[in-house]
């Protein structure tokens, strides 16, 4: 017989078995419109935006590149052909194939997408020509923008409420659409029916990145100065004043700070420089500035996030919310909460900030195009999760009450205390007749999933075992178990439990409840068979807190 692999070898094997090949989905289940879809369908998106008013209209694209809309489809926005809504997932055949890089979406709505390719489509709302098509009737099915943009590759795309604005791969900036308060950037406040290069001070500029809030414009050029102008009553440009700018104007308030990135609300703005710093002005009225109060600000304000460096800020024009994520993966957000005001940032429980505004912002957009890209391997938490009673891929059998599980000896070596110990290499079955098959299994799949399954009963047991092997936060998560499981007919057990593990908490818990419902509790079967010296203990306790009184 071969020598057994050593267990450097055996995680080894271990890993390349897990890491199949897999497609990681997509989670878009937080944005209320998407309940219209199936889980089938679902499963299959691996990009999404969420839009509309009130978050009613959704485009995404399945793993085969085909392309879906479904919603109200306000003003032909869903480029279906018509204005009709829809409950059921509609294809536009025109944009299937197309691999769509970027989108972005306005009030009206209308919709601009830019694909991998540079191309540039537009169709919804276009009153104010912000389809950029030289006309002002509403576009019912995408068409590409090709004026002025021929043989220049778009890598970015922004809509305020009724402008659009595009970037191109050499750092140009194109805008069109409505122009009320100078929004195009073209010097005056005529409307632009088609896409023209926004020049002025940005003419000799390389811009990097683009945003725009509802009535304004901002880019990002290469060495970090930040150039705004548009609509400015609520000091969203960072100038200092309320008054509106025709044309590019750099942010003077930031020289020496090079900025990477600008996100714009409906109006106030936020920027994050290269070390990680946020600074916001404009609109606070819901405390979306982050500056612990509700004052608009017209100059850029420090916002303090947390000690950790900022790696990305979001807002949209759609909502009054901010939101940032750290280094570390902790998701901030801070302004209009689902209707509250949050004037500094609060640490929410999300990963990403795309959540922050399927949950809190309103309405429940996405501020950006959701992407997920196919993934050829599972995180190592999926990984062992999955490889938990895998005959295929294990180096150790248990046998308990007859019934084999399959684990991994590296595991659990590395997982606990015990089991590094007394496994040895050559151990190849093992058996167990101390616990039962429901309570080891348990066990065991714990070691791979930092969770248990078990019914409050049998948790029990498992807290018998976690307790025999200084398993501290199994015993804590049993003890939740058996609290979330509590009933009448079983309170006198698990009280009983609670008692012989020295679970102080625990007992305490089960005891009050016992005391809660003493008539139903009394009159169960196992307050009937109840331990004679815990019966004692349990009446004299009882009639301390005065349970037995008229």
């Amino acid at each position: 017989m071969e020598d057994e692999p050593p267990p450097s070898r055996v995680s080894v094997k271990v890993l390349e078995a897990t890491l199949l090949s897999a497609l990681k989905m997509l989670d878009v289940g937080k944005w209320p419109i998407f309940s219209l879809c199936s889980q089938e369908e679902l499963k299959l998106i691996r990009q999404a935006c969420v839009f509309g008013s009130a978050g009613n209209e959704v485009l995404y694209v399945t793993e085969n590149d085909e392309v879906f809309v479904l919603g109200m489809n306000c003003s032909g926005c869903l480029g279906t052909g018509d204005i009709q809504s829809t409950i059921e997932p509609k294809r536009l055949d025109s944009l299937c194939g197309k691999k769509i890089a970027c989108l972005s979406y306005g009030s009206g709505p209308h919709v601009v997408l830019a694909t991998e390719e540079g191309e540039v489509y537009t169709w919804g709302h276009n009153a104010y020509s912000q389809l950029g098509n030289g006309t002002t009737n509403h576009g019912l099915v995408p068409c590409q923008v090709s004026t002025n943009l021929v043989n220049k590759k778009v890598i970015e795309v922004a809509c305020g409420s009724h402008h659009s604005m595009v970037l191109t791969s050499d750092g140009e900036v194109y805008t069109w659409g409505y122009n009320n308060s100078g929004q195009v950037g073209s010097g005056s406040t005529a409307n632009q029916p088609i896409p023209r290069r926004v020049t002025s001070c940005l003419q000799n500029k390389v811009v990097v990145n683009i945003a725009c809030g509802q009535m304004c414009s901002m880019a990002v050029v290469e060495n970090g100065e930040v150039y705004v102008w548009g609509y400015n009553g609520n000091g969203q440009l960072g100038l200092g004043s309320s008054g509106n700018q025709p044309t590019p104007c750099r942010i003077a308030a930031l020289q020496g700070i090079r900025v990477q990135r600008v996100a714009c609300g409906c109006a106030h703005t936020l920027v994050l420089t290269d070390e990680g710093q946020i600074y916001a002005w404009g609109a606070n009225s819901y405390g979306q500035l982050g500056t612990g109060n509700k004052s608009n600000q017209s100059y850029p304000t420090t916002v303090t996030v947390d000690k950790d460096r900022v790696v990305e800020i979001a807002a949209c024009h759609s909502a009054h919310t901010s939101a940032a994520k750290t280094q570390s993966g902790q998701v901030y957000m801070w302004g209009q909460c689902r209707g509250q005001s949050v004037v500094l940032p609060h640490l929410t429980h999300f990963a990403c900030t795309d959540d922050v505004f399927a949950c809190f912002a309103t309405p429940a957009v996405t501020w950006r195009l959701l992407s997920v890209e196919p993934d050829d391997h599972l995180t190592v938490a999926q990984s062992l999760k999955k490889e938990f009673d895998n005959p295929e891929t294990a180096d150790l059998k248990f046998r308990v009450d007859g019934k084999y599980i399959h684990v991994h000896k590296v595991l659990l070596k590395i997982r606990c205390e015990h089991f590094r110990s007394i496994l040895n290499n050559d151990d190849e079955i093992i058996e167990m007749s101390e616990f039962s098959y429901p309570v080891y299994r348990a066990f065991l799949e714990y070691l791979y999933t930092d969770s248990i399954r078990l019914p409050p009963e049998d948790a029990i047991g498992l807290l018998d075992l976690a307790t025999l092997y200084r398993e501290n936060r199994l015993r804590k998560l049993c003890q939740q178990t058996i609290k979330q499981g509590i009933c009448e007919e079983n309170a006198i057990a698990l009280l009983s439990a609670a008692v012989k593990y020295e679970a102080q908490d625990l007992e305490e818990f089960c005891f009050r409840f016992c005391i809660n419902h003493l008539t139903v509790v009394t009159q169960t079967q196992g307050f009937a068979e109840m331990d004679h010296d815990l019966l004692k203990n349990f009446i004299s306790k009882a009639s301390r807190v005065g349970a037995f009184r008229n």
